[in-house]
């Protein structure tokens, strides 16, 4: 593993203006991606995860805050620049249908990207070149012609991930790619990603809800509620001893095979506070059995408790 950054977000925030105020999609996030390694994004649906990950890629543009890529600020960027700087960071959409044209074969999808930004000019190489990125993903060659209808979610997915991989990037942004699949399918997409990964030394960061999924493919993993990170470990470390409040009901949650395993679920209780012009103070607190006065009046910053662990929780994280 390279300890080198490749992608640092400096008080990242994305507002969206609505009647009743600004709706606080994404919070002063600060993060890090290492060069080659994954970083997992999880949370309830709402929590601004997807947000933050189109916010990065500058699909949305933030509302203040950095985005360093490899030492530069993407967000200066002008629009030349910008279009540029794309081939080096793509995007797996979650629907692997909606997300790909209907009117399109196969390879007109997955070689599209190649003409239009003119990585290959000679149209006989750049379809030798599609073929060999159908090859990568695991589509076979007699699907080429194929429509996105007639094939199943899981080719479908590959044919995104074809896609993504069709400007040779370095960073790709994994928006929940396996919560439209079967579980069967699941594997085998995540396992494709983690070859492509291992043998391109691609750099990921893996949106998903899925605890048990963000597990199995994550070198760190950070836990967002209501546009806010609140917890950031490394993946092992986040579940041997997670530590906020919010994290621990999340991990109780997640399925158990063993039907003696009398593991005690987190269950919670409360209402979710409102994104549109959140008070200072612990978003979580409302919902939290552990809350105290002091959780709520002020913004709680992350602090180090471990190495490498972080929290932000005025109870548990001192």
């Amino acid at each position: 593993m390279d300890n080198k950054i490749l992608i640092k977000t400096k008080n990242l925030k994305k507002y969206f203006k609505t009647s009743a105020g600004n709706l606080h999609a994404v919070d002063n996030i600060n993060l890090n991606i290492y060069k080659g390694q994954t970083l997992g994004v999880v949370g309830e649906s709402g929590c601004g995860k997807s947000t933050l990950g189109r916010t990065v890629l500058r699909l949305l543009e933030p509302t203040s805050g950095s985005v360093i890529y490899d030492g530069k600020d993407i967000i200066k960027l002008s629009s030349n620049k910008m279009r540029k700087m794309r081939s080096k960071m793509q995007i797996i959409f979650q629907d692997p249908y909606a997300s790909l044209n209907p009117r399109m074969s196969v390879s007109e999808i997955i070689m599209e990207p190649i003409t239009f930004n003119k990585i290959i000019t000679d149209k006989k190489e750049a379809y030798k070149r599609t073929l060999e990125l159908m090859d990568i993903v695991g589509l076979a060659k007699r699907l080429r012609n194929s429509y996105p209808h007639e094939l199943d979610g899981g080719r479908r997915q590959r044919i995104g991930i074809a896609r993504a991989l069709a400007l040779n990037p370095e960073f790709i942004i994994c928006d929940e790619p396996v919560s439209a699949l079967d579980v069967s399918i699941q594997a085998q997409i995540l396992n494709l990603l983690m070859d492509l990964q291992e043998d391109m030394g691609l750099t990921y960061m893996f949106i998903t809800h899925d605890l048990s999924v963000v597990k199995h493919i994550s070198d760190e993993i950070v836990v967002m509620y209501l546009g806010k990170v609140i917890e950031r470990a490394k993946s092992d470390e986040l579940f041997e001893n997670p530590i906020h409040p919010y994290t621990k009901a999340l991990l109780s949650a997640i399925p158990v095979i063993d039907i003696d395993n009398k593991r005690e679920r987190e269950i919670l209780k409360g209402e979710v506070v409102s994104p549109i012009e959140p008070k200072p103070g612990c978003r979580f607190a409302p919902r939290c059995k552990y809350a105290v006065p002091a959780c709520s009046g002020k913004e709680l910053d992350l602090v180090e408790i471990n190495n490498g662990h972080f929290v932000s929780c005025e109870v548990f994280g001192r």
